[in-house]
Protein backbone atom coordinates (compact mmCIF):
# COMPACT_ATOMS: atom_id res chain seq x y z
CA UNK A 1 0.00 0.00 0.00
CA UNK A 2 1.36 3.36 -1.14
CA UNK A 3 1.08 6.50 1.00
CA UNK A 4 -0.94 9.35 -0.09
CA UNK A 5 -1.13 12.82 1.43
CA UNK A 6 -4.30 13.02 4.13
CA UNK A 7 -6.63 14.99 3.02
CA UNK A 8 -8.93 16.92 5.95
CA UNK A 9 -11.93 18.59 3.90
CA UNK A 10 -15.30 17.18 3.41
CA UNK A 11 -15.05 15.25 0.10
CA UNK A 12 -17.27 14.89 -2.48
CA UNK A 13 -18.03 12.35 -4.40
CA UNK A 14 -20.47 11.81 -7.78
CA UNK A 15 -21.94 8.74 -8.10
CA UNK A 16 -22.96 7.90 -11.97
CA UNK A 17 -25.91 6.03 -13.49
CA UNK A 18 -24.33 2.83 -15.63
CA UNK A 19 -26.39 1.82 -18.69
CA UNK A 20 -25.63 -1.16 -19.83
CA UNK A 21 -26.09 -0.52 -24.22
CA UNK A 22 -26.09 -3.73 -24.78
CA UNK A 23 -25.65 -7.46 -22.44
CA UNK A 24 -25.26 -10.60 -24.36
CA UNK A 25 -25.65 -13.73 -21.78
CA UNK A 26 -23.18 -15.33 -23.29
CA UNK A 27 -22.86 -18.49 -20.77
CA UNK A 28 -23.08 -20.05 -17.03
CA UNK A 29 -19.81 -21.14 -14.98
CA UNK A 30 -20.04 -24.25 -13.15
CA UNK A 31 -20.14 -22.26 -10.27
CA UNK A 32 -23.62 -20.60 -11.05
CA UNK A 33 -21.70 -17.21 -11.68
CA UNK A 34 -23.59 -16.49 -15.39
CA UNK A 35 -21.06 -15.15 -18.52
CA UNK A 36 -21.72 -11.76 -19.89
CA UNK A 37 -20.12 -9.79 -22.86
CA UNK A 38 -22.22 -5.65 -21.88
CA UNK A 39 -21.01 -2.34 -23.49
CA UNK A 40 -22.01 0.17 -20.73
CA UNK A 41 -21.45 3.71 -20.22
CA UNK A 42 -22.08 6.28 -17.41
CA UNK A 43 -24.24 9.19 -17.36
CA UNK A 44 -24.03 12.29 -16.16
CA UNK A 45 -27.42 11.99 -13.61
CA UNK A 46 -26.80 9.94 -10.58
CA UNK A 47 -26.14 9.60 -6.97
CA UNK A 48 -24.07 11.86 -4.47
CA UNK A 49 -21.81 10.75 -1.86
CA UNK A 50 -20.41 13.25 0.64
CA UNK A 51 -17.64 12.21 3.38
CA UNK A 52 -16.53 13.75 6.14
CA UNK A 53 -14.20 12.92 9.59
CA UNK A 54 -16.52 12.75 12.84
CA UNK A 55 -16.70 11.42 15.93
CA UNK A 56 -18.31 8.22 15.25
CA UNK A 57 -19.26 6.50 11.85
CA UNK A 58 -22.63 7.73 10.77
CA UNK A 59 -24.78 7.50 7.62
CA UNK A 60 -27.00 9.85 6.27
CA UNK A 61 -29.56 9.32 3.57
CA UNK A 62 -31.51 11.90 1.71
CA UNK A 63 -33.16 12.20 -1.87
CA UNK A 64 -36.25 10.96 -3.78
CA UNK A 65 -35.39 7.52 -3.08
CA UNK A 66 -33.93 7.88 0.24
CA UNK A 67 -36.89 5.40 1.61
CA UNK A 68 -35.77 2.99 -0.62
CA UNK A 69 -31.96 2.64 1.17
CA UNK A 70 -31.56 0.17 4.08
CA UNK A 71 -29.99 1.53 6.94
CA UNK A 72 -28.51 -1.26 8.60
CA UNK A 73 -25.00 -3.14 7.64
CA UNK A 74 -26.59 -4.96 4.37
CA UNK A 75 -25.89 -1.38 2.69
CA UNK A 76 -23.34 -1.71 -0.31
CA UNK A 77 -21.89 1.88 1.58
CA UNK A 78 -20.68 0.28 4.54
CA UNK A 79 -19.65 -2.95 3.50
CA UNK A 80 -17.23 -0.86 1.50
CA UNK A 81 -16.02 1.14 4.38
CA UNK A 82 -15.46 -1.74 6.50
CA UNK A 83 -13.63 -3.73 3.90
CA UNK A 84 -11.70 -0.70 3.08
CA UNK A 85 -11.13 0.27 7.02
CA UNK A 86 -9.78 -3.79 7.31
CA UNK A 87 -7.65 -3.54 4.54
CA UNK A 88 -5.86 -0.03 5.32
CA UNK A 89 -6.21 -0.92 9.88
CA UNK A 90 -8.27 0.69 12.35
CA UNK A 91 -5.50 3.11 13.38
CA UNK A 92 -5.72 4.94 9.77
CA UNK A 93 -9.09 4.58 8.80
CA UNK A 94 -11.03 7.43 11.15
CA UNK A 95 -14.40 7.59 11.76
CA UNK A 96 -16.44 8.88 9.11
CA UNK A 97 -19.88 10.68 8.33
CA UNK A 98 -21.02 9.60 5.13
CA UNK A 99 -24.25 11.41 3.43
CA UNK A 100 -25.76 9.71 0.28
CA UNK A 101 -27.94 12.09 -1.65
CA UNK A 102 -29.92 8.99 -3.46
CA UNK A 103 -31.65 10.06 -6.80
CA UNK A 104 -31.26 6.81 -8.53
CA UNK A 105 -34.51 4.60 -8.29
CA UNK A 106 -33.23 0.99 -5.99
CA UNK A 107 -33.04 -2.40 -8.16
CA UNK A 108 -33.15 -0.47 -11.10
CA UNK A 109 -30.66 -1.64 -13.76
CA UNK A 110 -28.36 0.82 -13.55
CA UNK A 111 -25.69 0.23 -11.16
CA UNK A 112 -26.45 2.72 -8.73
CA UNK A 113 -26.09 1.01 -5.42
CA UNK A 114 -22.71 -0.25 -6.85
CA UNK A 115 -21.93 3.43 -8.26
CA UNK A 116 -22.54 4.35 -4.47
CA UNK A 117 -20.34 2.07 -3.35
CA UNK A 118 -17.64 2.57 -6.00
CA UNK A 119 -17.64 6.41 -4.97
CA UNK A 120 -17.33 5.42 -1.30
CA UNK A 121 -14.24 4.21 -1.89
CA UNK A 122 -12.81 6.53 -3.85
CA UNK A 123 -13.44 8.88 -1.14
CA UNK A 124 -12.67 7.15 1.42
CA UNK A 125 -9.21 6.35 0.07
CA UNK A 126 -8.91 10.04 -0.31
CA UNK A 127 -10.09 11.21 2.96
CA UNK A 128 -7.83 8.47 4.59
CA UNK A 129 -4.98 9.61 3.17
CA UNK A 130 -3.94 5.95 1.42
CA UNK A 131 -3.38 4.29 -1.89
CA UNK A 132 -4.71 0.93 -1.70
CA UNK A 133 -4.35 1.22 -5.85
CA UNK A 134 -6.39 0.09 -8.30
CA UNK A 135 -6.21 -3.61 -8.39
CA UNK A 136 -7.22 -3.67 -4.16
CA UNK A 137 -10.35 -1.27 -4.68
CA UNK A 138 -11.46 -3.97 -7.72
CA UNK A 139 -11.03 -6.88 -5.34
CA UNK A 140 -12.51 -4.98 -2.38
CA UNK A 141 -15.15 -4.18 -5.03
CA UNK A 142 -15.57 -7.89 -6.67
CA UNK A 143 -16.41 -9.19 -3.18
CA UNK A 144 -19.72 -6.58 -2.73
CA UNK A 145 -21.10 -7.12 -6.20
CA UNK A 146 -20.50 -8.04 -10.16
CA UNK A 147 -20.94 -3.84 -11.10
CA UNK A 148 -18.08 -2.60 -8.63
CA UNK A 149 -15.51 -3.46 -11.45
CA UNK A 150 -17.30 -1.06 -14.14
CA UNK A 151 -18.46 1.43 -11.59
CA UNK A 152 -15.13 1.80 -10.21
CA UNK A 153 -13.73 2.44 -13.53
CA UNK A 154 -16.66 4.64 -14.71
CA UNK A 155 -15.94 5.47 -18.84
CA UNK A 156 -16.95 3.50 -21.50
CA UNK A 157 -16.19 0.31 -21.89
CA UNK A 158 -16.83 -3.45 -22.82
CA UNK A 159 -17.08 -5.62 -19.85
CA UNK A 160 -16.91 -9.40 -20.41
CA UNK A 161 -16.54 -12.90 -18.03
CA UNK A 162 -18.82 -12.02 -15.15
CA UNK A 163 -18.35 -8.15 -15.63
CA UNK A 164 -14.87 -8.33 -14.10
CA UNK A 165 -13.11 -8.35 -17.63
CA UNK A 166 -12.77 -4.72 -18.73
CA UNK A 167 -11.71 -2.75 -22.08
CA UNK A 168 -11.84 0.98 -22.35
CA UNK A 169 -13.34 2.20 -25.40
CA UNK A 170 -11.81 4.93 -27.40
CA UNK A 171 -13.35 8.14 -28.76
CA UNK A 172 -16.44 7.07 -27.55
CA UNK A 173 -18.91 9.98 -27.77
CA UNK A 174 -21.35 11.47 -25.29
CA UNK A 175 -24.57 10.38 -25.92
CA UNK A 176 -27.90 12.19 -25.12
CA UNK A 177 -30.52 9.76 -23.05
CA UNK A 178 -33.61 9.89 -21.23
CA UNK A 179 -33.71 7.24 -18.33
CA UNK A 180 -37.43 5.85 -17.46
CA UNK A 181 -38.47 3.92 -14.98
CA UNK A 182 -42.28 3.02 -14.09
CA UNK A 183 -41.75 2.71 -10.61
CA UNK A 184 -40.84 -0.60 -9.54
CA UNK A 185 -37.81 -2.65 -8.41
CA UNK A 186 -36.85 -6.00 -10.49
CA UNK A 187 -34.22 -8.62 -8.64
CA UNK A 188 -31.62 -9.34 -10.39
CA UNK A 189 -31.06 -13.02 -8.88
CA UNK A 190 -34.85 -13.48 -10.39
CA UNK A 191 -34.27 -12.19 -13.57
CA UNK A 192 -31.31 -14.60 -14.48
CA UNK A 193 -33.21 -17.73 -13.09
CA UNK A 194 -36.03 -17.14 -15.56
CA UNK A 195 -33.50 -16.79 -18.61
CA UNK A 196 -34.86 -19.28 -20.92
CA UNK A 197 -31.17 -19.59 -22.69
CA UNK A 198 -27.92 -18.43 -21.41
CA UNK A 199 -25.24 -19.30 -24.19
CA UNK A 200 -26.49 -16.64 -26.77
CA UNK A 201 -24.46 -15.30 -29.30
CA UNK A 202 -21.22 -12.74 -28.28
CA UNK A 203 -21.55 -9.02 -29.19
CA UNK A 204 -20.73 -7.90 -32.81
CA UNK A 205 -17.54 -6.05 -33.41
CA UNK A 206 -17.70 -2.15 -32.12
CA UNK A 207 -17.41 0.09 -35.37
CA UNK A 208 -14.37 1.57 -36.57
CA UNK A 209 -16.20 5.60 -35.95
CA UNK A 210 -18.79 6.76 -33.35
CA UNK A 211 -21.47 8.50 -33.82
CA UNK A 212 -24.61 9.08 -32.92
CA UNK A 213 -25.65 7.04 -36.34
CA UNK A 214 -23.22 4.37 -35.68
CA UNK A 215 -24.03 3.51 -32.36
CA UNK A 216 -27.86 3.12 -33.54
CA UNK A 217 -26.81 0.65 -36.25
CA UNK A 218 -24.38 -1.14 -34.37
CA UNK A 219 -27.49 -1.35 -31.56
CA UNK A 220 -30.09 -2.46 -33.76
CA UNK A 221 -27.71 -5.86 -33.96
CA UNK A 222 -27.25 -6.12 -30.90
CA UNK A 223 -29.55 -7.49 -27.59
CA UNK A 224 -30.11 -7.65 -24.17
CA UNK A 225 -31.04 -10.84 -23.18
CA UNK A 226 -32.34 -10.00 -19.82
CA UNK A 227 -35.06 -8.06 -21.29
CA UNK A 228 -37.74 -10.65 -21.99
CA UNK A 229 -37.14 -12.46 -18.82
CA UNK A 230 -37.62 -9.14 -16.88
CA UNK A 231 -40.74 -8.65 -18.76
CA UNK A 232 -42.34 -11.73 -17.49
CA UNK A 233 -41.48 -10.81 -14.01
CA UNK A 234 -42.21 -6.76 -14.56
CA UNK A 235 -44.76 -6.47 -17.82
CA UNK A 236 -44.81 -2.25 -17.36
CA UNK A 237 -41.21 -1.96 -18.69
CA UNK A 238 -42.87 -2.35 -21.86
CA UNK A 239 -44.83 0.26 -21.04
CA UNK A 240 -41.61 2.65 -20.07
CA UNK A 241 -40.05 1.45 -23.05
CA UNK A 242 -43.13 1.89 -25.71
CA UNK A 243 -43.32 5.51 -24.10
CA UNK A 244 -39.81 6.53 -24.97
CA UNK A 245 -40.30 4.69 -29.00
CA UNK A 246 -43.59 7.04 -28.69
CA UNK A 247 -41.22 10.50 -27.81
CA UNK A 248 -38.65 9.94 -30.64
CA UNK A 249 -35.99 7.80 -29.21
CA UNK A 250 -34.01 6.82 -31.82
CA UNK A 251 -33.34 3.52 -30.09
CA UNK A 252 -34.89 2.09 -26.73
CA UNK A 253 -34.09 -1.25 -24.37
CA UNK A 254 -34.08 -2.22 -21.11
CA UNK A 255 -30.39 -1.62 -19.02
CA UNK A 256 -28.83 -4.05 -17.10
CA UNK A 257 -31.51 -6.31 -15.08
CA UNK A 258 -34.59 -3.56 -15.63
CA UNK A 259 -36.76 -2.10 -15.13
CA UNK A 260 -34.96 0.79 -16.02
CA UNK A 261 -35.05 1.40 -20.09
CA UNK A 262 -33.09 4.08 -21.93
CA UNK A 263 -34.10 6.40 -25.23
CA UNK A 264 -30.87 7.16 -27.41
CA UNK A 265 -31.46 11.07 -28.64
CA UNK A 266 -29.28 12.02 -30.95
CA UNK A 267 -28.90 15.77 -28.88
CA UNK A 268 -29.38 16.61 -25.36
CA UNK A 269 -32.08 19.14 -26.24
CA UNK A 270 -34.23 16.16 -27.99
CA UNK A 271 -33.62 14.61 -25.01
CA UNK A 272 -34.98 17.34 -22.29
CA UNK A 273 -38.36 17.96 -24.49
CA UNK A 274 -38.58 13.81 -24.92
CA UNK A 275 -38.38 13.44 -20.39
CA UNK A 276 -40.64 16.60 -20.67
CA UNK A 277 -43.19 14.69 -22.73
CA UNK A 278 -42.73 11.40 -21.06
CA UNK A 279 -42.99 13.25 -17.39
CA UNK A 280 -46.61 14.76 -18.34
CA UNK A 281 -48.16 11.58 -18.82
CA UNK A 282 -46.44 9.64 -16.33
CA UNK A 283 -45.54 11.99 -13.41
CA UNK A 284 -45.34 8.74 -11.26
CA UNK A 285 -42.74 7.42 -13.12
CA UNK A 286 -38.66 7.96 -12.62
CA UNK A 287 -37.50 10.26 -15.80
CA UNK A 288 -34.27 11.72 -16.59
CA UNK A 289 -32.93 13.29 -19.38
CA UNK A 290 -29.00 13.36 -19.30
CA UNK A 291 -26.05 12.64 -21.23
CA UNK A 292 -23.15 9.72 -21.04
CA UNK A 293 -19.68 10.81 -20.43
CA UNK A 294 -17.63 10.31 -23.26
CA UNK A 295 -14.09 8.70 -23.53
CA UNK A 296 -11.60 10.52 -22.05
CA UNK A 297 -9.03 12.33 -24.76
CA UNK A 298 -5.62 10.11 -25.58
CA UNK A 299 -7.49 7.07 -24.20
CA UNK A 300 -6.32 3.80 -25.77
Amino acid sequence: MHEAAPLIAPRAQFAPAKINLALHVTGRRPDGYHLIESLAVFTRFGDRITIEPADRDEFNVSGRYAADVPGDESNLILKARDRLRALCGQARAAPVAIGLEKNLPVAAGIGGGSSDCAAVLRGLADLWGVDPGDAALVRIGSALGADLPMCLAAKPLVARGTGDELSFVADFPALGLVLVNPGVGVATAAVFSALERRDNASLPPLPRHFDFHSVRNWLDETRNDLEDAAQTIEPSIGAAKAALVKAGAGFARMSGSGATCFGLFETGNVAKRAAAAIRSRHPDWFVAATRSMPSEPGMS
